[in-house]
Order: structure tokens, then C-alpha cells, then sequence
């Protein structure tokens, strides 16, 4: 979340530096007009007008101009994203008791972050993949909660850093060969395999 909040702020601080403050007024209007289309399709009631709705929302917030536009795409990001993350949620508890599957992805969540952290104070050149290794090799072995939170915060990272990466450094492939290293990291170490694989020589022991 402290990621997502942070690539949120920096879209607006971007889009105000290149709108002005312009920016920031069509973007609550363009919310507004994304959540009274929302209110209407409640009322309404209708059937098969999801559609519809959708579509008028965004129309009128795009109508605003770049904030507007900015907000219904953040808008309906926010919603997607929701979504993935409540279905793979549930279908990962219903083959796992609730509490366990709980259980194993906060843990999973905490070695995530704690590799993360350990990345950050080493400061070590080349040891980006050994931590995301380590940080996903050591949430899978939690269990399946705990490799749900690594895939779910895995991609949630890839997508939104390429996010990142085509709309506000305007190169689609930018950092991509960095993206697709830091992915094999990731995916070597939630497959149970050593991490120390990725290890550069002269990291201290303490990591």
C-alpha cells in the first residue's frame, strides 16, 4: 500500500507540474463525475447498464481535461486492481483453512518486507536479485498463504513500476531488462530454490 500511495502521489505531482493547478481542479471534478455516474448505475438498478455507466463516467471525466483523465484512469485502476486481489484472495482460502492462509500471508508479506529493508541498508552493488530471491523464497515457505502474498506484491510491483515506466518516462521498454531480472529473481525464489544462487561475493553474512 505504501507503494501504491506513493506512485499515486507522484502521478499527481507530475500531472500538476505539467497542468498547474488547472490539474488538480479537473481531477476532483472528473472524480465527481466518476462517482455520480457510480451513484446513478445504483439507482438505476438496470440491468446490463454496467456498460454504460462505466463508459459515461469516464466520458465526462475525460471531458475535464488531463486531470480528469487522469483520475477516472486511476480511478478504474484502483477498481481493477481490487477485484484481482479479492479473487485470487479467495481462491486461495478455499483450498487452505481461513486462519492459517491468514496467518502465512502476513508472514509472507513481513519476509517480503523485511528483504526489502535488509536491500535498502546493505546498499550492496548487484544485490537486488539476491533479495528479491530471498524475500520470496522465504514467504513461500510459509505455505500457500504466503506465496500468494509474494505473487500478489510481486506483480503488483511489475505493474505498476511499468505503469511507471511508458507513462511518465515515456519509453515503453525503460528499465525493462532491470523489470524481467528482478522477475526471475522473484519467481526462482517462490519455486523454493536457494537464493544464495543470486548472492554477489562480498555481501556481508548479516544478510
Amino acid at each position: 500500500m505504501k507503494l501504491l500511495t506513493s506512485l499515486f502521489f507522484c502521478s499527481l505531482l507530475l500531472g500538476v507540474c505539467n497542468g498547474g493547478w488547472s490539474f488538480i481542479r479537473e481531477a476532483f471534478e472528473g472524480a465527481g463525475d466518476m462517482w455520480r455516474a457510480y451513484s446513478d448505475m445504483r439507482e438505476a438498478n438496470w440491468k446490463n447498464s454496467d456498460k454504460y455507466f462505466h463508459a459515461r463516467g469516464n466520458y465526462d471525466a475525460a471531458q475535464r481535461g488531463p486531470g480528469g483523465a487522469w483520475a477516472a484512469e486511476k480511478i478504474s485502476m484502483m477498481r481493477l486492481v481490487t477485484i484481482i486481489v479479492l479473487c485470487s484472495l479467495f481462491l486461495g482460502v478455499s483450498g487452505s483453512g481461513w486462519y492459517s492462509f491468514f496467518r502465512e500471508a502476513v508472514q509472507g508479506t513481513w519476509d517480503l518486507w523485511r528483504a526489502y529493508r535488509d536491500n535498502l541498508e546493505a546498499n550492496y552493488q548487484n544485490s537486488d536479485q539476491y533479495f528479491y530471491a530471498r524475500g520470496n523464497f522465504e514467504a513461500q515457505q510459509r505455505g500457500s498463504g504466503g506465496i500468494w502474498a509474494a505473487k500478489i506484491i510481486s506483480t503488483g510491483r511489475k505493474y505498476f513500476q511499468g505503469l511507471l515506466n511508458r507513462y511518465y518516462f515515456g519509453i515503453r521498454d525503460h528499465g525493462l531488462e532491470s523489470l524481467q531480472s528482478a522477475q526471475k529473481a522473484e519467481e526462482w525464489g517462490r519455486s523454493g530454490k536457494d537464493p544464495n544462487h543470486f548472492r554477489p561475493k562480498g555481501l556481508p553474512e548479516k544478510f
